[in-house]
Parts: structure tokens; sequence; C-alpha cells
């Protein structure tokens, strides 16, 4: 499974946003990352650099490479609607960032573990790849033999429903229903998606 394995705290620095979760060198080191990212002034981006700093920011947060954004992207343009919008709902509807939404795992990385290593199950069947895409009506669960884990159990703890409104929680059950697709104006992620369309037109 191919992923980011590099220096996440450097990718937030460059991108000013804990991407990755909360950052502490976000606070100690407020300026971007390099040997000249404190005293440099920053020079002024062209159109196209603010465009792909877009679209390296969108993949970063969801975990996706270069061919697999690609592949997202051209799907969400070929569906009726907003290219942008169904960008952001594809990449929302991946298991493994559900499983992070619902609140089993602290972060994306940790939910993608989850999933590959088969603690993770859609419709009461394991599914252990990151990138399967949800459909309204899937009910994710976590595995009869996994509700013990420290990771889960620890981000479970105190929790009591899903605080996204596309998304429900049973605490009982320790499942979650992916409702439906979210709106764009329901996705937190601080993203300008119609820069990344942009850039792709080009």
């Amino acid at each position: 499974m191919a992923r980011y394995t590099g220096p996440k705290s450097k990718i937030a620095r460059k991108f000013k946003e804990a991407i990755f979760g909360p950052d502490k060198a976000l606070t100690r080191k407020n300026y971007p990352p390099g040997q000249h990212g404190a005293s440099r002034r920053a020079p002024k981006k062209s159109e196209y650099a603010i465009q792909l700093m877009e679209k390296q920011k969108a993949k970063y947060t969801y975990g996706v490479l270069e061919r697999q954004f690609a592949k997202t992207f051209d799907r969400a343009q070929r569906k009726r609607g907003t290219t942008g919008e169904n960008l952001l709902k594809f990449l929302e509807a991946r298991l493994d960032n559900t499983v992070f939404r619902l609140g089993i795992a602290p972060t994306r990385s940790a939910a993608r573990q989850l999933v590959g290593h088969r603690h993770i199950t859609v419709n009461g069947s394991l599914v252990n790849i990151p990138s399967y895409e949800l459909r309204p009506g899937d009910v994710i669960g976590v595995r009869e033999k996994s509700k013990s884990l420290e990771v889960v159990t620890e981000a479970l703890s105190g929790k009591t429903i899903s605080k996204f409104s596309w998304l429900e929680w049973d605490k009982d059950k320790m499942e979650g229903k992916f409702i439906d697709f979210p709106m764009r104006d329901q996705i937190p992620e601080n993203i300008k998606e119609q820069l990344i369309v942009e850039l792709y037109s080009k």
C-alpha cells in the first residue's frame, strides 16, 4: 500500500495547518521549513504555484497519492454536479477517512492502519482496502476480536454521538452508519477545491 511516510511536521508547517492532527511544531516554529525558513522573506507565488499547493494540501490531508487523486478527480469531473464538491465528497466517502471521522481512530493514518490490518468491517464483512468507497446506508464496525484494541478503546473513550451530520454512531454496538455523501458546507477541511479544478483544467 503506497502512502506518504516522510516528516509530517514539515508538511504541516509548509501549509501552516495541522493537516495530520495536533502538532506542537506549528506553535514552536510558525514559519515554513527549510534552512532560511524563519528569516527569508516569502517570495510571491504564481497562480500555478497556489493551485498546485492546494492540490498538495488535499492529497496530504486525505492521505492520497498522485495517481489515485487524479483518478478520483476524473470521476468527480464525469459525475453530475460541481466537480470540486464531488471531489471532496468522494474523498470523504473513503473508508479510512470515515473510520477517522467516526472517532474509531485518532488520525487518518491510524484509521488507514486499522483498515489495512483487517480490524474494520463494512456491512458485516471484513474490508482491508483504505480507499474503499462507502455508499449511503453502509454500516462500518469494528471486528469483534478488535474491539478491545488499545488504539480503538482510547479513541472511543467518552465518545457518545457522531459530530458529523452525515454519519451515525451506535456506542453499544461500536458501529457507525454512512448516511449519505456530505454537502460542501458540512465538510470542515480548509480546502479551496476550485483552485484544484482550475489546476486540472490547464
